[in-house]
């Protein structure tokens, strides 16, 4: 009689398409740790991670920005 698997199959071909990905860098400091350093009270670690956010988003709309001219050149070579 034949012995049960486990129901994986062993040599099972994986997928060679290449998808899109985003590629990440740091993780902002927003949202539920800025709640942590509020919640520590702790004025000093406020302070800093309130720098480092308004950091990041100084950043993050500057390449937004940059983001924006790009398509609008784009658009107009069509």
């Amino acid at each position: 009689m034949p012995t049960k698997t486990s129901g994986k199959k062993s040599g099972t071909k994986k997928s060679t398409k290449k998808s899109a990905r985003v590629e990440s860098g740091p993780v902002p400091p927003y949202g539920d740790p800025i709640r942590k350093a509020i919640a520590r009270g702790d004025a000093q670690e406020m302070k800093t991670v309130a720098a480092s956010a308004r950091k990041w988003m100084s950043d993050v709309q500057s390449a937004l920005d940059q983001l924006d001219g790009a398509m609008k050149k784009a658009s107009k070579k069509k």
